[in-house]
């Protein structure tokens, strides 16, 4: 079974950061958040250097239960493991879209947002969520990390109150018909014909990982290539594959673990111990 552990392990023994092409879009935007997903699997699958398509699928076929699309969550699903998200950005500084999902720091079966084929893809009720978020310079990956939902976003109450309350307040408006919707709230009949609608989205967004975890590590610009991954200490234990890891920090002296403190999304007054990896070159 993968886990992030491997994944770390597969982008150490082989760094390799030019994103493959790929022809899904003709947006160069969209096409290389395309290539990022890829990428991920591949670490995540040993499959970097895989050539042979055949070879490659079956490798994901047994590594991942699910593998989605760009509309739902998640973008992935280890077999027996965690959920991945995987965001593309251009620039150091800039914030995640996540459009109508709010974050989330685990990812339930019972969530609106996925697909009927998520949910069957195995035996499962929750799973802990990777966002995996990389810094995109033409086809090239600049930084990457990885950190876990649970000490990235907050409990998915916050988020669902206050997109309770938006919703309420819009449909409490006087003299106005509303529709049902999953979405924030659909007005019909808006012009005198009655053939206008407008529909009221939600578009979610969060800071990326580098700007939230600043505080316990900072990129070197001066590198070709900066790696971070940010695991609670309960989580980093629960793997049996860790000290492999360790192991190798000591053949490979760019690759470091260090425990560090975070903040607890839901009360930043707490803090927890997490494994912080970094890996430059």
């Amino acid at each position: 079974m993968s886990n992030i552990i491997n994944a770390i392990i597969n982008l150490v023994e082989n760094p390799k950061f030019e994103l493959r092409k790929y022809s899904e879009s003709h947006n160069r935007a969209n096409n290389m958040g395309a290539a990022l997903e890829e990428y991920i699997k591949d670490i995540f699958a040993g499959t970097v250097n895989e050539t042979d398509n055949n070879i490659r699928n079956k490798k994901l076929s047994e590594v991942f239960s699910y593998l989605g699309n760009q509309n739902n969550p998640p973008d992935s699903m280890l077999r027996n493991g965690d959920a991945i998200e995987v965001k593309k950005i251009e620039s150091n500084d800039s914030s995640l879209a996540l459009n109508s999902s709010y974050p989330k720091a685990k990812l339930f079966v019972d969530s609106p947002m996925i697909k009927n084929s998520c949910r069957i893809c195995e035996e499962w009720t929750a799973k802990d969520m990777i966002y995996a978020v990389g810094v995109v310079d033409d086809n090239n990956i600049k930084s990457l990390a990885f950190v876990y939902g649970d000490d990235y976003c907050a409990d998915k109450s916050v988020y669902e109150q206050i997109k309770t309350v938006i919703k309420t307040g819009v449909e409490n408006i006087k003299d106005v018909e509303f529709a049902e919707t999953k979405e924030l709230g659909r007005v019909n009949r808006v012009d005198p014909l009655g053939i206008t609608y407008l529909r009221v989205r939600g578009m979610w967004g969060i800071e990326n990982p580098f700007s939230v975890f600043d505080y316990v590590y900072k990129r070197d610009f001066n590198k070709k290539f900066n790696f971070m991954a940010l695991i609670n200490n309960d989580k980093y234990y629960s793997f049996d594959n860790y000290s492999s890891l360790e192991n190798l920090c000591e053949s490979i002296d760019s690759l470091q673990i260090a425990t560090v403190n975070i903040k607890n999304p839901d009360n930043p007054a707490q803090l927890r111990l997490a494994k912080l990896i970094t890996y430059t070159i």
